[in-house]
């Protein structure tokens, strides 16, 4: 008889903490979509103020969502607060580390910005747009060899990607390969015909 009372007990809690659990998504869900509609009519403040109402400091969701959000509405500092949250719940998710880059930029704290994406390509060394952006990063300081290898392997996964290719040839040329770069500016010519930067490359060659 007491096993039995146990088993139903069991049952009843199972049943009871389920319903909770259904209730809570529901709830979670109806919060998003409501987060959805405000952002969607530029209301961001009402977006992110809905959000709050179901925030958990362990959820990698609502951290990213609020991260977003407070981007959005101009709130930098509360942005790049949420995005290191996320990151710090999900250290191998590269989607927090772009997100906070957004930010970051936007404040121009350019150190931080190179760190997020130094640490993406360590987590994934091929990703293009991480490679791309710290070889611009790279060549507005003038660090042009290190912008050379950043923008020669996006252009080895993506030949036909012309802002990398440019990208290459001016670095190509600011170390002194000048035959590398003319062949460069001369293939941005035909991804853009006529391009005003591939022609001004090939002006400082001859």
């Amino acid at each position: 008889m007491e096993t039995l009372k146990r088993i139903t007990l069991t049952i009843l809690l199972t049943i009871f903490f389920g319903y909770i659990m259904a209730q809570n998504a529901a709830t979670t869900q109806a919060t998003f979509v409501k987060s959805y509609e405000s952002e969607k009519s530029g209301n961001y403040v009402a977006a992110i103020n809905t959000m709050k109402t179901i925030y958990k400091a362990d959820s990698y969701i609502a951290n990213i969502r609020l991260g977003w959000l407070c981007y959005l509405a101009k709130q930098y500092t509360e942005s790049i607060k949420y995005y290191e949250k996320s990151i710090g719940l999900k250290p191998y998710a590269i989607e927090a580390r772009f997100g906070c880059v957004k930010p970051l930029s936007a404040i121009e704290s350019w150190d931080k910005v190179k760190a997020n994406y130094v640490e993406i390509l360590k987590i994934d060394p091929q990703n293009t747009i991480a490679n791309y952006w710290l070889g611009v990063i790279y060549y507005n300081r003038k660090d042009f060899a290190n912008a050379t290898k950043l923008f020669e392997k996006v252009v080895n996964l993506y030949p036909l990607d012309y802002d990398s290719v440019i990208m290459l040839a001016w670095s190509k040329l600011s170390i002194g390969k000048s035959a590398d770069a003319r062949v460069l500016f001369n293939h941005a010519l035909i991804l853009r015909p006529n391009d005003s930067s591939a022609l001004s490359g090939l002006k400082l060659i001859k």
